[in-house]
């Protein structure tokens, strides 16, 4: 078990948009990247957490820099952003938006060269106890069968595949996973973690 206090800083709107645009640049395996106006646009209105974890570089331990995020908003029964909208009806059938509060795992990522060192699993666990906080029943994700270290981190935060829509090309095919949240979930939680607000 790591003894790691993970450092993770959480952002208001704007400054969190800014921070996350930012940070895309350096992870080279999405081929679009999210602009702050997209972020804000699509965060302002609902309930969202934006949270970053940092780390001091190897060779100089006074420089802190971003090496993971985790941006995540409240999913609605009724959206009216279309690809909200269009979200909700491929889940319909797998997650319950009757009577229940269902949070979406929207934008997240580790750079290339700090994964590994436990920092997702941090943002996840620390997301986890904003969200039963917050009232949320379940959380849920949409990922490509391509990006297989993500779907082991998934897998490794136990979370379930709930709907897998296959594609002509196996690598494109997109796979939805989910979690029921509640107390019982922080009782598996095993990162230390420093949080500040920015």
């Amino acid at each position: 078990m790591s003894h790691t206090n993970y450092l993770i800083r959480e952002y208001p709107l704007q400054q969190g948009a800014l921070e996350i645009a930012y940070i895309e640049e350096f992870f080279n395996e999405f081929p679009k990247r999210k602009t702050a106006t997209e972020i804000i646009q699509r965060l302002d209105g609902r309930e969202y957490q934006i949270l970053m974890a940092e780390a001091a570089l190897p060779e100089d331990g006074t420089t802190v820099v971003p090496v993971s995020y985790k941006v995540s908003h409240e999913l609605r029964a009724e959206e009216s952003d279309p690809t909200l909208a269009d979200l909700v009806d491929r889940l319909r059938e797998h997650v319950s938006f009757d009577g229940t509060k269902v949070l979406y795992n929207w934008l997240g990522a580790t750079r290339l060269d700090w994964r590994g060192q436990g920092h997702f699993r941090a943002l996840t666990e620390e997301q986890e106890v904003w969200a039963v906080a917050q009232g949320y029943d379940e959380v849920v994700v949409k990922t490509k069968n391509r990006y297989y270290d993500m779907r082991g981190t998934l897998d490794s935060l136990q979370f379930n595949v709930v709907k897998l829509e296959p594609s002509p090309n196996a690598h494109e095919s997109k796979v939805y996973l989910s979690k029921r949240l509640g107390p019982f979930v922080l009782d598996a939680h095993r990162s230390q973690r420093r949080v500040t607000r920015a």
